[in-house]
């Protein structure tokens, strides 16, 4: 599973998940043990914000994105940038005859990926490290590709994008969660910090591609738009949650509280939005 060509990652959020995962902290472990990502709900005025409550909504996000991907039993899907195997858990879980390929970067997710999601018959299960923009398989062999809110991360959407077209079998589905900028600040969200202050809670996140030019870049590459959802205000009551659940941990870094009231700013006026996209591959 470890692959020393895979360049090193720089993620403080998750050396802080796994540290207060293995002091076995009761919060972090039943909002961020299985998946880590925002919470989506149909509802946002009932959020209850508990722990519990987070841990259904993330289940919930990671579902949309498989609903829009129309992930259905008899495929081989990848989910990329799979973190603690919450998308896979969820699929192994709901569907059958399904064959699972979860991807990092990080070794480090995917040991507690591997120890902790296991493949119920007939389902089968496998964890790889490696590259979103160097994928490790052979042309052709998907029939999904799932990025749940991880791309921002990968040093080239459109790399990428020829990737999962790549790996795709014709009529294929890539599915994917995404934070989008209005063309008016887009240009602001390219601004880069210099060294060592390009690395903040999040790590390097590059939240600068706007809507247009991700359906510009998925036609370029081959695909077709099939689905196109904002879900900003279902998101919403993920800050409010992180703000109550920081309040907890005094060990927190200042810049989780900076980075986190950024955005959710931003997208409380939809300055930053918040997709569920799907691309198809041609049938031919």
């Amino acid at each position: 599973m470890d692959n020393p060509k895979t360049p090193k990652v720089n993620l403080p959020y998750f050396d802080y998940l796994l540290h207060s995962l293995a002091q076995e902290d009761p919060d972090v472990t039943q909002s961020f043990g299985r998946h880590v990502h925002w919470g989506y709900w149909s509802r946002p005025s009932t959020a209850t914000l508990t722990s519990a409550d987070f841990a259904r909504a993330a289940d919930r996000l990671s579902q949309q994105v498989c609903v829009a991907g129309k992930v259905e039993g008899k495929q081989v899907v990848l989910d990329v940038g799979c973190g603690f195997g919450g998308t896979l858990a969820l699929i192994n879980e709901t569907q059958s005859n399904m064959t699972l390929h979860g991807l990092n970067i990080d070794n480090r997710q995917l040991q507690r990926a591997q120890t902790r999601v296991k493949p119920k018959p007939p389902n089968t299960l496998q964890f790889h490290q490696g590259n979103a923009c160097a994928l490790p398989y052979p042309d052709q062999v998907f029939d999904r590709v799932l990025a749940v809110e991880c791309i921002f991360h990968f040093p080239d959407r459109a790399q990428f994008l020829k990737e999962a077209f790549r790996v795709l079998k014709p009529g294929g589905i890539l599915s994917l969660s995404d934070f989008t900028p209005k063309k008016v600040i887009a240009p602001l969200m390219k601004i880069t910090l210099p060294k060592p202050f390009d690395v903040g809670f999040y790590g390097q996140c590059r939240v600068d591609t706007p809507l247009h030019q991700y359906h510009a870049l998925a036609k370029q590459t081959g695909f077709t738009t099939i689905t196109e959802k904002n879900i900003t205000d279902n998101t919403l009551p993920t800050y409010r949650y992180l703000r109550t659940i920081g309040a907890q941990q005094k060990q927190l870094h200042f810049t989780a509280l900076i980075e986190t009231l950024t955005i959710e700013l931003l997208s409380r006026l939809h300055l930053l939005d918040y997709y569920i996209l799907a691309y198809q591959k041609p049938k031919h």
